[in-house]
This record gives C-alpha cells, sequence and structure tokens, in this order.
C-alpha cells in the first residue's frame, strides 16, 4: 500500500472560472482590483522565490530563523501526530517541523498546484520512508474536510499569508479552521508584524526591481490565460503603507490613458492616466491584535515566538482554549502569550 494519497476537490476547469470571475469582477469594480493568487504561475513562483532571497524581503529569512529555533519546542507542545498544511506549496518550510517530529503519523498538503502535492510528498516520503502524505487538491480559503487521521492535529499556516486577506475575510478563514479542529488541535501561524515604514515598504519595492517584475506577472497570465492585450511596460509598480489600516499595498498604476481588451470575456476596459488595479493587501500585526482575531474565531492564543529582531512572529493557538494534548511540554526560554 502506498504512503502517498491524492484528493481531488477541485476539477481540471476549476482554475479557469475563478480566473475569469475574479477578473471581470476586479476589472469592472471601482477602484480596480485583482487578488494576489494569480501572481504564482510558474514564472511568478519562480520570482517569489528570488523575491525571498532579496536583501530588502526579510519575512521568509525571520520565519525561518523562529521555526529553526522553536521546532522542537512546538512539536513537544502540540503532540502532534497529524500535521496539516494550508498552502503547502513545496513544503519547504514545514520540513523544519517535521524533523523534530518523530511520532508524526501523516501529513496532509493543501494546495491548489498537484505538481506541487507531488513533488513534494515524493521528496518527504524519501526523507521520512514511515510518513503517511495524504495530499488535498484543494483551496483553502474554502471549508475543507480533512480525511481520517490520528490527533492531535497542528495546522500550520506560515509565510504571514493570512495577512492578504482583509479583516472580514480573515475571521471567515479563521473560523473556518477552528471548524477543522478538534479538543487538543492546534493552529500554527505566521505574521508579520508592524514595524518601521522604510523597512516595510523597502520589503515590497526592491533596488533591483524584482517585486516590479512580480507585480506585473498577473497581467502576462492575464493576457496568457484570457486573451488580453495588458502591456507590462504600460503601468508602474507601486508599493504603499497605509498607515490607518496598518498594511502594504501593491498596485500597478497605468501610464496613461489606455483600453485593454480581455477576449475570453468580450471585455473592454478602460484606464485613465494614473489608474490603479490594488493586487496585493499585506497586513501587518501586532499581538494583541491577532489574540483578539483568534479568540473572535474560538482559539486561545497560547504561545508567541518572535525572531531576534522582533520583526515576524509565530503564534500557537488551541481550539476554545483547550491545553495542547502534550500539556506544557515547553522549554525554559519558551514564551507563552500569557
Amino acid at each position: 500500500m502506498s504512503d502517498f494519497q491524492l484528493t481531488r476537490t477541485l476539477d481540471e476547469h476549476a482554475a479557469d472560472r475563478a480566473l475569469r470571475a475574479d477578473v471581470l469582477h476586479g476589472l469592472t469594480h471601482s477602484p480596480k482590483v485583482l487578488p494576489p493568487k494569480w501572481f504564482y504561475d510558474a514564472r511568478g513562483s519562480e520570482l517569489f522565490e528570488e523575491i525571498t532571497r532579496l536583501p530588502e524581503y526579510y519575512p521568509t529569512r525571520a520565519e525561518r530563523e523562529i521555526l529553526l529555533a522553536r521546532a522542537q519546542e512546538i512539536a513537544a507542545v502540540s503532540g502532534a501526530r497529524t500535521l496539516v498544511e494550508l498552502g503547502s506549496g513545496s513544503s519547504e518550510k514545514t520540513r523544519h517541523l517535521i524533523e523534530a517530529m518523530p511520532a508524526l503519523d501523516t501529513y496532509i498538503p493543501v494546495d491548489v498546484s498537484e505538481s506541487a502535492l507531488s513533488g513534494a510528498a515524493q521528496t518527504l516520503l524519501a526523507e521520512h520512508p514511515g510518513l503517511r502524505v495524504h495530499a488535498l487538491l484543494a483551496d483553502f480559503t474554502k471549508p475543507l474536510h480533512l480525511p481520517p487521521s490520528p490527533g492531535p492535529r497542528l495546522v500550520v499556516f506560515l509565510g504571514g499569508t493570512v495577512g492578504n486577506l482583509l479583516p472580514p475575510e480573515r475571521a471567515v478563514f479563521l473560523a473556518s479552521v477552528r471548524a477543522m479542529l478538534s479538543p487538543g488541535d492546534a493552529l500554527l501561524m505566521g505574521t508579520d508584524l508592524v514595524k518601521d515604514e522604510d523597512v516595510l515598504v523597502a520589503a515590497y519595492d526592491d533596488a533591483q526591481g524584482v517585486t516590479a517584475e512580480f507585480n506585473k506577472n498577473v497581467l502576462s497570465v492575464i493576457d496568457r490565460e484570457l486573451g488580453a492585450d495588458f502591456h507590462v511596460e504600460d503601468f508602474s509598480h507601486v508599493a504603499v503603507w497605509n498607515r490607518e489600516q496598518e498594511w502594504i499595498e501593491m498596485r500597478l498604476r497605468a501610464r496613461s490613458e489606455l483600453v485593454v481588451k480581455v477576449r475570453a470575456l468580450d471585455l473592454l476596459v478602460p484606464f485613465a492616466a494614473g489608474e490603479e488595479i490594488l493586487t496585493e493587501v499585506s497586513a501587518k500585526f501586532r499581538q494583541e491584535g491577532v489574540r483578539r482575531e483568534l479568540s473572535a474565531a474560538g482559539l486561545e492564543l497560547t504561545h508567541w515566538w518572535t525572531d531576534a529582531a522582533g520583526r515576524f512572529a509565530v503564534s500557537l493557538s488551541v481550539a476554545d482554549g483547550a491545553e495542547p494534548a502534550a500539556g506544557s511540554g515547553r522549554g525554559p526560554e519558551a514564551e507563552t502569550a500569557a
């Protein structure tokens, strides 16, 4: 019997339908908006990997620092026998956790890319022969039905991706995560923290222009998939800090007045000179705000770890105040969130 199983909850046309719906809604909306998930075709994924290596982009390094330092502690506190990762991609980050969990029975990666799920599973099974991998081809922003697996479960949502959701979307998402958890289960979540504006803006507007190319890649995706005639040189990359909302906004600004045709939608999209498309919101957090949002979803924040510079946080929360199955299990330097 194979230790790899794949369950498909998305059909082969799901991505096309979603792209059409998002583009039709977003480009006829005022102001114009496109969801950040459409950055990530093959080229977009390559560009993002390049971004994570840029000197200005600290979140990936900061989160990795926490995971390397705290993996044993997270394993002990959670006592997890099943690890569920939302938006797993290559599963690179969770390798640190899996290596620290000798009692782990099942890994459930959730992603919209079947090739990413299969490739990551092959690598992990080669490294951990006793591990079971049950991958879900699914959209983690929709309610999920997890396959049977031994508890306790640790649901992992890393990378600060939760910040790409607007507050009402975060509330729905966190409630859906809570619905997956039984007493003794936990959520491990990465959140980027509020800090100096110059540091934040530089992380999304690097000197080499890699983030600008990444941002404009969404136009290339629409051109290819929907027969549009966007020209990336007609748009400028913009990254701004919204002080009131405490989030970064990435936008694409039309350099001049123009009209774009999206053939697959039979849609003409006029742009005034200087008009913008909002392509990403990336919220930055404070501990008390994270605690409130988790509490509203029925989750209690119990542990809060940051990198040495205090730039990024990884938190652990449990269902309705239930203690993690392994009890305290904390090392002497653990920072509880009490």
